[in-house]
């Protein structure tokens, strides 16, 4: 979660220097990403394997997310995009969890239930700014993407290739995409540019290799609730980082963001208590 967050910061360094679209950004951050990966399945497993169980699932979905997520960010105001993205992520995954078998007990609902209502009072914008449908139904997908990147990562039996391959194919994809749409950035300041890498390689690179190798072992509907922590992460980085005010509301929300995820993480009780 502290990798994701990271991410958030990141991509609002870069973007709000100017030194980068948001597409190139995305772009790059998946090249970066996929040259990260490359190296280390080769290292750690001789070789790259680009098929397996959900592969095309993943990919999909990463790549919606990806540039979801920066084209919605072009038109639509941060803390309405995180309630978009989050709240499409729960959708997706519970769905997928439900499905799939998985039996949600009572207090999980409640906790997430919780948790997003924090999640609501810490981000619901106080202007009336109209909204942007298009912007809006970008971030929609890059929610619906980012879940369906999840579910496909609870089937990997090696973490480090299917998070490698997976990002390589996408890296592919992005670059068509790339090519196909606004072409190769003009200009891209060496501030911007080192932010995207350090994104792809490292915050989501190494974060996506390490979200692989958690997801087998948790039921999805935990892996959902435990990312609605990300955006109170990211609101205290930018406290830290970026000198962003402290406030009395932001402790609130977060307390009962947290207090959700930690209902929805209890254990439940041994029979006989």
């Amino acid at each position: 979660m502290l990798a994701f967050a990271a991410n958030s910061l990141l991509n609002r360094a870069a973007l709000s220097g100017g030194g980068i679209d948001a597409v190139s950004f995305g772009t790059l951050r998946l090249l970066a990403g996929a040259a990260m990966l490359t190296v280390l399945a080769l290292l750690l497993r001789g070789g790259l394997r680009f098929g397996g169980r959900g592969r095309l699932a993943g990919v999909i979905g990463l790549v919606l997310y990806i540039y979801g997520f920066s084209a919605a960010y072009s038109g639509l105001e941060a803390g309405l995009g995180a309630l978009l993205l989050f709240g499409m992520v729960q959708v997706t995954m519970f769905a997928g969890s439900l499905l799939g078998g998985e039996v949600v007990p009572a207090r999980r609902w409640t906790g997430a239930a919780l948790a997003f209502a924090g999640l609501l009072w810490l981000l619901w914008p106080g202007g009336a700014a109209p909204l942007s449908l298009w912007h809006a139904g970008a971030m929609a997908l890059a929610g619906i993407g980012w879940g369906i990147y999840s579910l496909a990562g609870r089937g990997a039996q090696d973490a480090l290739m299917s998070a490698s391959a997976t990002m390589i194919l996408a890296a592919a994809v992005g670059v068509a995409l790339q090519l196909a749409g606004p072409g190769l950035p003009v200009r891209v300041s060496p501030g911007a540019l080192g932010l995207a890498v350090i994104s792809g390689a490292v915050t989501s690179g190494l974060g996506y290799a390490l979200w692989y190798s958690v997801l087998p072992r948790i039921p999805g509907s935990v892996a959902a609730v435990a990312q609605l922590t990300v955006p109170v992460l990211a609101m205290a980085g930018g406290m830290v980082l970026l000198g962003e005010a402290l406030t009395l509301r932001f402790v609130l929300a977060a307390l009962l963001v947290l207090g959700g995820v930690a209902l929805s993480l209890r254990p439940p009780r041994p029979a006989g208590r």
